[in-house]
């Protein structure tokens, strides 16, 4: 299985995550912020990092690259697509996710290692887990507070799209929230760092390695 690994301008995370996608089992295929293709992939990671620089705010100018056309018009049409710290931001700039990700509330860039507890099994990067789970993975962001207004809260809890949630808030997340999916769970967004977390060597173990061996699992060709 191909997953496209997306290199923006500030990205610093995309190396990571495309190691961890060959630990998992699959070939990583990196795809460049000004592509205007996707290479044929199977599913897509946008990395964590400071797209163009986090100008403007967090995502909001990576929404405008070339490749997040062929992105946007791929999840909706079921392509599975995970966007980790600040690919989730610009999965959220984009649309894609419901809220926005604001400045963390003590006003300090956090990293730690953070336990979550998987509340949805039901995505195409969560299928691994059993839901109710609770893993450690590294957490590192300045502006990571989930936010969203009361209506949007509400539908994603009754939906079940409250993928992931913080033991012990970090950041000030609404409903501790650390990752949300769309209606159709195969776009999700998390703002800890799953693939720093994929062998014993490096990193608080290998709880974060289900995040992508659960889309090798759910995509057959």
């Amino acid at each position: 299985m191909r997953i496209g690994v997306v290199t923006f301008p500030g990205s610093l995370d995309d190396a990571d995550a495309g190691r961890a996608v060959r630990l998992a089992g699959g070939e990583a295929v990196p795809v460049w912020h000004g592509d205007h293709d996707l290479k044929g992939v199977d599913a897509v990671v946008l990395p964590g990092g400071f797209s163009y620089g986090d100008y403007l705010r967090c995502g909001a100018i990576a929404r405008f690259a070339p490749v997040m056309t062929e992105v946007v018009e791929a999840a909706g049409r079921g392509m599975p697509v995970l966007g980790i710290c600040n690919g989730f931001q610009v999965l959220c700039e984009s649309h894609l996710l419901p809220g926005a990700l604001i400045r963390n509330n003590h006003r300090r860039f956090g990293c730690r290692d953070q336990r979550l507890r998987i509340e949805s099994s039901r995505t195409a990067w969560t299928s691994a887990y059993a839901e109710g789970a609770e893993v450690t993975i590294v957490l590192k962001n300045g502006e990571g507070s989930y936010v969203a207004d009361r209506g949007t809260l509400d539908r994603l809890e009754g939906d079940g799209r409250v993928v992931a949630r913080y033991l012990g808030n970090p950041n000030g997340s609404q409903r501790d929230i650390a990752g949300v999916a769309n209606e159709r769970g195969n776009v999700v967004g998390l703002m800890p760092h799953p693939e720093h977390a994929v062998e014993d060597l490096c990193g608080p173990g290998t709880d974060g390695l289900g995040f992508f061996t659960s889309v090798l699992a759910t995509v057959v060709r």
